[in-house]
């Protein structure tokens, strides 16, 4: 959790400063109105991470390990075990390098006083802010056993639905690998053997031998300039991707493309709607929610709507009617949350509709594989003709020109 400093006005109007660990700023909003002071100034201070253990970026956490990592924790504070007792007896046990030097690194904090929820804030890059969250609610109320078996629930469904969206799209990506990898044989290695015996003729050479002639004289002349290109195209395209608006640009194209844009758009409702129940469930108040949510749904286009969605509910609007506005969900999930909010179970229902769309994420994924192969034949289809119409259609020129001389 970030450390903020405030100044507010308590109930005689005095003036009142300090310090919150919290979330974010909104968070720290409903803190002090809880106690009935009114914010003037919330401020971010800066917290030295010289205390945080080194993980290197080749040392990668897994969702395995995650999972792994909160069923143990559940157990273990579900049994009594002293939680520093428990962190340490985990990272004996676990054969990972990089969850092992940040487990003794909670550890330690924990020892020198630190609570666990600001322990995991100093590796943002393995504990994301909602699962800090979560585990900041869970020591606050008491119940950070189910904070962690909320986490596990929450890591496995992620790691099932990335599972699925890799299934369906290993089949396209390696044929389109090996159209790519065919067409630069072709052009490079096939393609010149049969210029060097058209150029022997003094004819006139149809269209689709022209075009792969020009295409392999591309190729073999030209290569090391479209490697440049290529090269460069993608660094730049990674420099622009790293900027606010083209993160923002590439979040909108995504959830726009062909076949796959649908899909995408379920996926992250999914991942919003169960993320959301998940906070509600465990205490967090609603502004707060939608301010981690936005960041769980790795998407900055759907993040902004949730931040819209966050401040006209903070205007005094319902969650209902900002859903609405939102126009990010289908009547049938509005209806679901309009019960909802009727009966008090808000958490229940975005339960049911994480879980209504994880279904017709996995039904669309299933048949995904189905509605690329037309097109991919296609394309491949395309590819034969052009080669046997450029390669075999002069051929049969030449011999007829021998067969009439």
């Amino acid at each position: 959790m970030a450390t903020f400093s405030y100044t507010a006005r308590d109930r005689q109007g005095q003036s009142v400063s300090g310090s919150i660990e919290a979330g974010s700023e909104a968070a720290v909003a409903d803190m002090l109105l809880q106690r009935s002071q009114t914010p003037i100034k919330i401020k971010l201070q800066e917290e030295k991470q010289a205390s945080a253990a080194i993980v290197w970026p080749w040392q990668q956490v897994s969702m395995t390990e995650l999972i792994i990592f909160s069923r143990q924790m559940y157990s273990l504070m579900k049994a009594g075990i002293p939680i520093i007792r428990a962190i340490v007896g985990l990272a004996e046990s676990t054969s990972s390098t990089a969850l092992n030097t940040v487990l003794l690194d909670l550890a330690d904090q924990l020892e020198k006083g630190r609570t666990l929820s600001a322990a995991m804030a100093q590796h943002p890059k393995i504990f994301s802010r909602l699962v800090v969250s979560i585990v900041h609610v869970g020591e606050n109320t008491g119940r950070l056993d189910e904070s962690f078996l909320q986490l596990s629930g929450y890591f496995e469904q992620e790691m099932e639905t990335k599972k699925q969206i890799k299934q369906a799209t290993r089949y396209p990506t390696f044929v389109l690998i090996a159209i790519s990898i065919a067409m630069v044989i072709m052009n490079i290695m096939v393609i010149p053997q049969f210029a060097g015996m058209f150029a022997k003729f003094n004819t006139e050479l149809p269209w689709a031998t022209k075009v792969l002639l020009a295409s392999s004289n591309l190729f073999v002349n030209y290569w090391q300039w479209m490697a440049g290109a290529v090269v460069g195209l993608l660094w730049a395209l990674k420099l622009y991707l790293q900027t606010d608006k083209g993160r923002y640009q590439w979040s909108y194209w995504k959830l726009k493309m062909p076949l796959m844009g649908t899909i995408l758009v379920r996926a992250s409702l999914g991942r919003f709607s169960r993320s959301f129940a998940m906070m509600l469930r465990a205490g967090v108040p609603l502004t707060s929610a939608l301010t981690l949510v936005a960041e769980a749904v790795d998407n900055d286009y759907m993040a902004e709507k949730i931040r819209d969605m966050r401040k006209n509910i903070e205007r005094g609007e319902s969650l209902l009617r900002v859903s609405v506005q939102s126009e990010l969900f289908t009547p049938l999930v509005l209806q679901m949350l309009a019960v909802g909010e009727e009966t008090g179970q808000v958490d229940e229902m975005l339960t049911e509709v994480a879980s209504f769309y994880e279904r017709e994420v996995a039904y669309d994924l299933k048949g995904l594989t189905a509605k690329i192969e037309p097109i991919l034949i296609s394309v491949v289809s395309a590819m034969v003709l052009i080669l046997a119409l450029g390669i075999f259609t002069p051929m049969w020129d030449m011999l007829n020109a021998y067969k009439g001389g």
